[in-house]
């Protein structure tokens, strides 16, 4: 039988002619097979098949479930274990059959046939089998399986090793021309990747722990006679010349000379070195840093056991764990899988929970702290939802009424959490902390005494709820507040003084609801006239109406119809916003009523201010109330308010504060009205808005003329010169502002309105003798380029009051500003910079009569002055800071000023040394004096100490910048005194200015990176990462501004500009992530600013979705947003409607304006 058809008939000839087949196709025929054989057994199962096709369908049936009764349960798993069994040994049998012939004769499958018919079928029926184990057709090759099988359930697919394979050995194929085809075997699917292990990077988790960990010991620790027996480590024997006496290695036939050591003989020899130590070395090696960790875990646990009280050694113990947790030790939860999202989400859970131990355990042993109870609160965060945080925070300040501290982080909490923010909701909160502290501090509260500090926070807290309004764009909220507070404070009855908070408010809701006259608006005569009035009867005389009070509105209010909308609607809206800031209350003089209104979220009711309503009865509150209140309309006042509280971060709002650096014709007196860095009210527009107004609108600049007057004789006659010094110094700020706006014409009509003002002032008796004022108008002067008129206003001053000396620090602010002025004019013109200077720092130390200046100094006065100098700065630098809180903070302010005129008289006449140790030994014992003063006093008086000591870093700086611009001078000196004058002040924006200028001179920004690395992790402050991102922004666009020139190809990539962006996006990330940062708007607003003029816009509104989530109170948020996202503008003003923000002019209005 040929095995191939088509050999069929070539083997059928080869027999029927006797002639044999050729050797090499012998293989194509069967010698073995019959064909009688094969027909028979074809026969016999055909006619089986057809026997039982015609059996009716019930016998079938019937068989079948005879055959399956036949077998019991108990008999089948005997059987089925035999069948195992049988078919294991059957498969070994064909498998050594199989290799000693593949011959199978009919013969043999004819005697097995009646044999295993019957336990063939059971086989099929019931167990798996594979077919080639079959030896006899069956009539179902099925089997019926009873049992779940549970991998189909928890697998997608079958399991591999139910799936047969093969391997094909070789690549060709029969019948195929392997010149011409050839068939491709590879399957269709992806083939497997080979993996290659990569070489580790820098990166990679095992790299950044064995950085983490401590350095392995340079010289392994052995005894004595023990070999070294790492690999890695070489000993070599001491030299005789140094160790005096060398013990060399015993000579042997394997080291005849003694030249070889122990473990090079031993080799030699072809013998091992002992591994004694080798375990002990590693396990050293490797946990060393283990070892250390151990070591501070059971320090830490043994502290918190003997002294469980102690609450900072329970926080430091807490915040440990990070370090525990993700440090390279046994402890580390961090593996080689780290970069698993996953993985990394659950070591973070996992810490987290132990850290939540760790608190329960420590709240545990200090029930009544609240600092323990807000750190449980803030790791909560993450694992509680908001409804149970919620409720926790409420249940908390229900505990703790009386704690300041807590009622601010409640009301940060509050305001920040986008899921339930809306203003009027955050605005009742701060009404009921207000309340609650106020029943406190009254006493009204007996279950809660008041606290230490009470009556600043409560202050503090009303300037926070106003600066929230202003952020939000509800300014007539925030301006009635501040005008119901000052009527609440200055002008209240006698009658009603005695009583408790909660009733004073009720005895004052009536006044706010009469219409009468308030702060700031004319007429206003107060609470208390009011009331008497009302006590007494009578009529009372209307005002006359003003003629000239008729505001002139523009009939459209649109400038270009050809604008977009989302464009009108930022223009209009911007403008309201500049012009209507004040409330609106009904004229009736002119007949109006409420209902005349038509914007009614400019009426602000009793409701929105009464439960804000505190007590200031210290005098200093007092006066700042008023001067915050000054500030709020734009008027700069002290700085240091909020330059170190918690809540400075939260009010930066200003880009000015950034923008605005020293200007380079005035280098030493650029610094004398530093920014605050918060916008005043009505200039809160969006990020990129370059209209900048000089001040306040007409209605508003006229209303803070009305503040002004009528507050002013509510205050001390020194207080009364503090806030007029404000207000001239808010007149000289608007004439800075039109300089830098290079409009003249705007300039001269400003300098003629403060001029006029500043005469005025003068004029009064009260101030006719305030050197201060006399200064700021001679500054004002000079400013607007009138010098002899300045030099004449500064010598009448100086003829006032020059003979009180060294001892007035006004005298001496006032001399040093004249000096200053001279250096820098005579620097400008280009003449020596010493006469009239040098002159004028003289007649203040001699303190005799001063006549204007003739030309001549004489040399003898000179010395005799800086002998005067040098007097006077010892006295007012002692080894200890003795005394009262107010002497020592009045000896700083007058050393600030003494040391600014000692350094600069030193400059003019020795030299930049002698200037510059003056300046180093000022600050250095201010360090020390602060220092004590904080421990001795608290952190009452820090402000101020920290603002004069602002100061005099700034002119330290200032004037070695000055010295290194116009001679040789050593740059790493002004570098040295501006790092170490951050390092201790981080918050000081003037100081980041000056060191931006310094280092932006320079191509290399390594060093500056390093400095703003090393500052912002020191400091609780965001202001280091503010002027990073800037230094980063400022360098990349110069590199811009290069790349845009027209410079050779060859020369661009020298330009190291790789990588800014993604450095400034880490640096926003980095400073976000922080604490402190978190809640910054203007970090906010400049973050998503540059992610969508970086190009990268569907990222920037997924930071505007990320920014909502931390300051969703911030109203320009939502304007910037509209500027960069102009088609989504209908969904940000819904936004902004549903979280109640302030919404001036809705999209309807801008449809009907334009249709008008």
């Amino acid at each position: 039988m040929a095995l191939f058809p088509s050999f069929c008939g070539l083997s059928a000839n080869n027999s029927s002619t006797g002639d044999t087949a050729p050797a090499d196709l012998e293989w194509l025929s069967n010698q073995s097979f019959s064909t009688e054989d094969a027909l028979k057994t074809h026969q016999r199962a055909t006619e089986r098949v057809q026997a039982e096709a015609e059996e009716p369908a019930g016998t079938r049936e019937q068989k079948h479930k005879e055959r399956e009764d036949s077998h019991g349960r108990s008999k089948k798993r005997k059987k089925e274990k035999k069948k195992k069994h049988k078919k294991k040994k059957n498969r070994d049998n064909s498998e050594s059959s199989g290799s000693e012939s593949d011959t199978v004769y009919p013969s043999d499958l004819l005697k097995k046939e009646n044999a295993d018919r019957e336990e063939a079928q059971v086989r099929v029926s019931e167990t798996f089998m594979w077919l080639d184990d079959l030896q006899t057709p069956t009539d179902s090759p099925f089997c019926i399986d009873r049992r779940a099988d549970r991998a189909n359930w928890e697998y997608k697919s079958l399991y591999r090793g139910d799936i047969a394979r093969y391997k094909r050995k070789g690549g060709s194929c029969l019948g195929l021309d392997i010149r011409m085809q050839a068939v491709n075997w590879n399957d269709g699917g992806p083939e497997k990747k080979r993996v290659d292990k990569k070489h580790e990077r820098y990166f990679c988790p095992s790299t950044r722990r064995l950085l983490r960990s401590d350095g392995l010991p340079a010289l392994p620790v052995l005894s004595e006679g023990i070999a070294v027996s790492s690999d890695t480590y070489i000993k070599l024997s001491a030299c005789t010349e140094e160790q005096g006496s060398s013990t060399q290695a015993p000579v042997s036939w394997v080291n005849p000379l003694g030249i070889y050591d122990c473990g090079t003989s031993l080799w030699l020899e072809g013998k091992g070195q002992p591994e004694v130590k080798r375990d002990q070395q590693d396990v050293e090696a490797q946990g060393s840093s283990s070892t250390l960790l151990s070591a501070r875990v059971e320090e830490f646990n043994r502290k918190l056991r003997e002294n469980p009280t102690d609450t900072q050694l329970w926080l430091d113990f807490v915040h440990f764990q990070d370090e525990l947790a993700f440090g390279s030790s046994s402890f580390s939860v961090a593996t080689d899988t780290d970069n698993d999202g996953e993985m990394k989400k659950m070591s973070l859970r996992a810490v987290l929970e132990k850290k939540l131990s760790i608190v329960d355990r420590a709240v545990e042993s200090n029930p009544a702290n609240v600092d323990l109870k807000l750190e449980k609160l803030h790791l909560c965060k993450e694992l509680w939802e908001p409804a149970t945080l919620q409720k926790e925070w409420k249940k908390l300040v229900f505990i703790h009424p009386n704690s300041a501290p807590l009622w601010r982080k409640y009301l940060l909490f509050t305001q920040s959490h986008f899921s339930t923010f809306s203003v009027s909701k955050v605005n009742s909160m701060f009404g009921k902390c207000l309340s609650t502290l106020s029943a406190v501090q009254d006493g009204s509260m007996v279950s809660h005494p008041p606290l230490p500090g009470t009556q600043e926070d409560l202050l503090d807290i009303f300037l926070q709820q106003c600066h929230f309004l202003r952020q939000a764009g509800h300014t007539e909220k925030a301006t009635c507040l501040f005008q119901a507070l000052l009527d609440f404070t200055f002008f209240k009855p006698d009658s009603v003084k005695d009583l408790p908070t909660r009733q004073q408010v009720d005895f004052f809701e009536p006044f706010w609801d009469s219409g009468e006259p308030r702060i700031g608006e004319r007429g206003a005569r107060g609470w208390k006239a009011w009331m008497l009035q009302q006590e007494r009867g009578g009529w009372v005389i209307p005002p006359e109406p003003d003629e000239d009070d008729e505001e002139e509105q523009d009939d459209s209010e649109i400038k270009d119809k050809t604008w977009p909308k989302w464009k009108i609607w930022l223009d209009v809206e911007a403008s309201r916003e500049a012009n209507h800031w004040l409330p609106w209350r009904p004229d009736k003089t002119k007949g109006q009523s409420e209902e005349d209104c038509e914007d009614p979220d400019r009426q602000v009711l009793f409701d929105d201010i009464g439960p804000s309503m505190i007590r200031v009865d210290r005098v200093d509150l007092q006066l700042q109330l008023i001067l915050s209140f000054l500030q709020f309309l734009g008027l700069p006042g002290p700085s240091g308010r909020f330059s170190t509280t918690s809540s400075s971060n939260i009010l930066l709002d200003d880009l000015a504060f950034l923008e605005e650096g020293p200007d380079p014709e005035r280098p030493l007196t650029s610094h004398d009205l530093p920014l605050a860095g918060t916008c005043a009210v009505g200039h809160m527009t969006f990020l990129s808005d370059c209209r900048r107004q000089a001040g306040l609108c007409k209605a508003g600049e006229e209303f803070l003329q009305n503040v002004l007057q009528q507050t002013l004789p509510l205050v001390s006659v020194q207080d009364q010169a503090t806030i007029t010094l404000c207000w001239l110094q808010y007149e000289k700020l608007k004439v800075l502002r039109c300089l830098r706006s290079g409009n003249k014409r705007r300039l001269k009509s400003q300098g003629k309105r403060s001029k006029r003002l500043a005469k005025r002032l003068l004029k009064e008796p009260d101030n006719r003798g305030s050197l201060a004022l006399w200064r700021e108008y001679a500054h004002l002067e000079w400013l607007l380029g009138n010098l002899e008129e300045a030099r004449k206003v500064f010598d009448t001053a100086l003829g006032m009051g020059v003979t009180r000396g060294l001892n007035d620090p006004v005298l001496c602010n006032l001399c040093f500003l004249y000096a200053q002025l001279e250096v820098e004019q005579a620097l400008n013109s280009g003449t020596v910079p010493t006469s009239k200077a040098v002159y004028i720092l003289t007649k203040l130390a001699e303190g005799a009569a001063y006549t204007p200046f003739a030309g001549q100094i004489n040399p003898v006065a000179i010395l005799k002055a800086r002998k005067t100098y040098e007097q006077a700065l010892l006295s007012f630098l002692p080894e200890q800071s003795t005394g009262s809180n107010a002497a020592a903070s009045k000896k700083f302010h007058r050393m600030s000023s003494l040391v600014g005129c000692f350094g600069l008289f030193q400059y003019l006449t020795v030299g930049i040394d002698a200037a510059d140790a003056v300046y180093s030994q000022a600050i250095q014992k201010l360090i020390s004096s602060n220092l004590n003063l904080e421990v001795t006093h608290g952190s009452l008086r820090r402000p101020k100490a920290f603002s004069d000591w602002e100061s005099v870093a700034v002119q330290h700086v200032a004037l070695l910048r000055h010295h290194a611009s116009t001679s040789v001078f050593p740059l790493s000196r002004l570098r040295l005194a501006l790092t170490d004058a951050l390092s201790l002040l981080p918050f000081s924006a003037s100081l980041w200015q000056l060191y931006l200028q310094t280092e932006n001179r320079y191509h290399s920004a390594g060093r500056a990176r390093r400095f703003f690395h090393s500052v912002a992790k020191k400091t609780n402050s965001v202001v280091p990462y503010l002027f990073a991102v800037t230094a980063e922004q400022r360098l990349r666009q110069m590199l811009d501004s290069v790349q845009r020139s027209h410079l050779p190809g060859e020369a661009l990539p020298t330009i190291p500009n790789n990588g800014l962006s993604n450095r400034i996006r880490c640096l926003f990330e980095n400073a976000t992530a922080t604490e402190h940062g978190a809640h910054c708007p203007l970090l906010w607003r400049m973050y998503l600013n540059f992610m969508v003029c970086d190009g990268n816009a569907e990222r920037g509104s997924g930071i505007f979705y990320k920014a909502l989530q931390a300051v969703p109170w911030v109203k320009g948020l939502y304007m910037d947003a509209v500027q960069l996202f102009p088609e989504r503008v209908q969904e940000f003003l819904d936004l902004m409607t549903e979280k109640e923000l302030r919404l001036r002019v809705p999209m309807e209005e801008v449809e009907i304006l334009l249709e008008d």
